[in-house]
Parts: C-alpha cells; structure tokens; sequence
C-alpha cells in the first residue's frame, strides 16, 4: 500500500466520489454525487490546504484522507481539519485509516501548521488511540458527533 495524492490519480476521482457519497450523503441532503466529485476535485491539492491524499495498492484504491480549511458549515472559528478519512470496508482493520491520518498530520505540520481538528460521528475511539483528545460533543446536521483536535507541535 502506498500514499500518493488524489491529484497524481484523477481516475479514481469516480470512483471516490461514489464511496463518500455513500457513506457520507446523509450528511448533506441537498448534494448531489456531481457536487460530491466537483469537491473532490476542488480539493486536489499538495502541501498545504487543501491537500488529498489516497491509499492505493497499485492501481486499486483502498481509502481516503484529506486537510481542509472548513468541515462544519457552522463552525468557521475552527480551522483547519482533517476530513475524508475513509477506508473501503474489506479493507479495514489493517492499518490504513492510522497511516492515512498520520499522512494528513504530516503534512498539515510541514505546513506550518500546529493544531488540527475533525469531526466524527463513530470514530472517536480511533482517534483517542492516535493522540486527538475531544473539544465538545455537539449535534451536526442532526446527528450526534465528537468535535476532537490536535496539536501538532
């Protein structure tokens, strides 16, 4: 398995855009998988925000992670985040939700960066075992998550 950036494979962007919007549309009602592909796109950035990155095992992509200005329409005052992570499920359990978040806060600390946050509905074990500790619990879009952060100095 590798990490490369979503830039260097445009031709997984279908593909992605299908599982985030699987996973993730309930989050966002009113988007559509055109406006879920058309972020990602958007997004395809290298060192610094935005960036995106994938797990691939050659051609076949594996997951998901990325560092965003805003991910909560309502919390502007937060920036900037870890978002995205996303592992295909017959894939999970090995590691690569952990390497593609240490990705993420690698590059978000050669940016100059010193604390990032995230949001999760169901992760947030996950993230305690990575060093995130939990801002506040909230209701987001009408689901309940966990607002966590972490310094990365």
């Amino acid at each position: 398995m590798k990490i490369e950036y979503l830039a260097d494979h445009p031709e997984l962007l279908p593909e992605l855009a299908e599982l985030h919007f699987a996973e993730w549309g309930y989050l966002n009602p009113g988007e559509s998988l055109e406006g879920k592909a058309e972020y990602l796109r958007s997004n395809c950035g290298r060192n610094g925000v935005p960036t995106f990155v994938v797990a691939v095992d050659g051609a076949r992509l594996i997951g998901s992670a990325s560092l965003t200005a805003q991910d909560m329409d309502n919390r502007p005052d937060l920036t900037p985040w870890l978002a995205d992570v996303f592992v295909k499920p017959g894939c999970r359990g090995q590691g690569v939700a952990t390497s593609l978040i240490q990705r993420i806060e690698a590059e978000a600390k050669s940016a100059g960066i010193e604390k990032l946050y995230l949001y999760t509905p169901d992760a947030a074990g996950l993230y305690r075992r990575l060093g995130w500790r939990t801002a506040e619990a909230c209701k987001y879009k009408d689901v309940d998550v966990m607002i966590m952060t972490k310094r990365l100095v």
